[in-house]
């Protein structure tokens, strides 16, 4: 199970940083990610990191102002999203995959999802 928090209301240019919560005792072996979706649109890949975060994959539209990190001691994923923009603008979603070490992108390979976290960017 999978919870994530942290979304709010932030001006352009401000910060935000997400958590995801997992439970279970496998954490560590979960290739995790963070996804996005704004209405009307599809899910949108967002970030992706490694088992230990030894190796972290971000869309172009993210790339330099955000950043994914993971703690396994506290079975928790975070995105820290800085410089945000109104087309930041989405329900984030965080996912997790299970029996790969390969970095992923297609939403449709993870096995896991949260319930999403708003965050709101005004211009």
């Amino acid at each position: 199970q999978l919870q994530a928090s942290g979304g709010g209301l932030v001006q352009a240019g401000g910060s935000l940083r997400l958590s995801c919560g997992a439970s279970g005792r496998t954490f560590s072996r979960y290739i995790m990610g963070w996804f996005r979706q704004a209405p009307g649109k599809e899910r949108e890949f967002v970030s992706t990191i490694s088992w230990r975060g030894a190796s972290t994959y971000y869309a172009d539209s993210v790339k330099d102002r955000f950043t994914i990190s993971r703690d396994n001691a506290k079975n928790t994923v975070y995105l820290q999203m800085n410089s945000l923009k109104p087309e930041d603008t989405a329900v984030y979603l965080c996912a997790a995959a299970l029996g790969t070490s390969a970095l992923l992108i297609n939403p449709k390979e993870y096995d896991y999802w949260g319930q999403g976290t708003q965050v709101t960017v005004s211009s």
